[in-house]
């Protein structure tokens, strides 16, 4: 492996807390499944408009509301959508503290103007050095373009940047731009990921109680 020089993280499902999965079940009354609702955001048309820049908020809403067959109005629909993403989860932003000045942090998010704009006022936006948004860089993940885009514009070669999406789609094509990548869920994963990179330490052990160690006293 070549060393790294660029932790590039997806956003939704590795460092913050976006539950679309859940409530697009109860939405459709389970007229679909969950693998279903984790590639509506991936795959669906209005989905990839709106989070490259193509599209206003209303407009991604009635068409995602049309592609579901929902008869909620277009209205609540958002403003159910706003509330899905839950901001940074805990340990999110230790673990990048922990990792600044000695790696450059970046991320690569399919995201949008809503979501983007909560996540900002939570200061998530602050810790990193670099951030590739989709609907600022009118690319999307799991298209090959967008790792290109990052690479083109680190100016680093594509092994040096280590990448952690909770996706396996982004993840193979990260693989296939040539990026170092792993397939991560939530805080714990990213960091343990690190450490048997050996990119952290590892966490130190716990003392082992005095019963444990057979000194009863």
């Amino acid at each position: 492996m070549a060393t790294i020089r660029v932790l590039l993280f997806d956003l939704g499902g590795v460092l913050v807390e976006f539950d679309g999965i859940t409530p697009l079940l109860e939405l459709c009354a389970q007229r679909i499944d969950r693998e279903a609702a984790r590639r509506f955001w991936l795959m669906s048309p209005s989905v990839r408009r709106f989070e490259t820049g193509q599209c206003g908020a209303e407009e991604f809403a009635a068409g995602a509301v049309r592609e579901l067959g929902l008869s909620l109005a277009p209205k609540l629909f958002l403003e159910r959508f706003v509330s899905w993403d839950r901001g940074p989860m805990e340990g999110a932003f230790n673990l990048l503290e922990s990792l600044r000045g000695r790696f450059l942090l970046a991320c690569l998010s399919n995201n949008n103007e809503l979501h983007w704009r909560r996540l900002q006022e939570m200061g998530l936006a602050a810790r990193f050095d670099r951030c590739y948004l989709s609907q600022e860089i009118g690319l999307m993940k799991p298209d090959r373009a967008a790792y290109d885009h990052v690479v083109r514009d680190l100016g680093v070669s594509p092994g040096e940047i280590l990448f952690f999406d909770d996706n396996i789609e982004c993840v193979e094509a990260a693989r296939q731009a040539g990026l170092t990548a792993r397939q991560t869920r939530g805080v714990s994963e990213a960091q343990a990921a690190l450490v048997s990179l050996g990119l952290l330490p590892r966490p130190a052990s716990p003392e082992p109680d005095r019963q444990s160690r057979g000194d009863l006293g």
